[in-house]
């Protein structure tokens, strides 16, 4: 996971991976990112028009951040994936350095 600016956001790059024997289609990333006294910082949710991850493949999802962190923070948020018709939900979890 890496974080980088983009000229009008943050955007923080989460790397997921396929570990099955079979595409998956990712749908959506619901998420929260929490300062280090748990308070809210930004939250939303990404769209993912099914994009599919090959078996054992991995593809890069652009979270958006509201503010540059200035000091480190937690993304936590749960990632709705269908794979064979059947919906699968899997937490995502992080820690988020700030840029020195």
């Amino acid at each position: 996971m890496i974080g980088t600016q983009d000229e009008s956001r943050e955007v923080v790059y989460v790397q997921v991976t396929n570990p099955a024997s079979r595409p998956m289609r990712l749908t959506r990333l619901e998420y929260r990112f929490a300062s280090s006294t748990n308070a809210t910082v930004s939250e939303g949710e990404v769209a993912l028009n099914a994009r599919e991850v090959a078996a054992g493949a991995a593809v890069v999802v652009e979270v958006p951040l509201d503010t540059a962190p200035d000091e480190t923070m937690t993304l936590r948020g749960k990632l709705t994936a269908e794979q064979d018709h059947i919906t699968k939900s899997f937490k995502v979890s992080a820690e988020i350095q700030p840029v020195k």
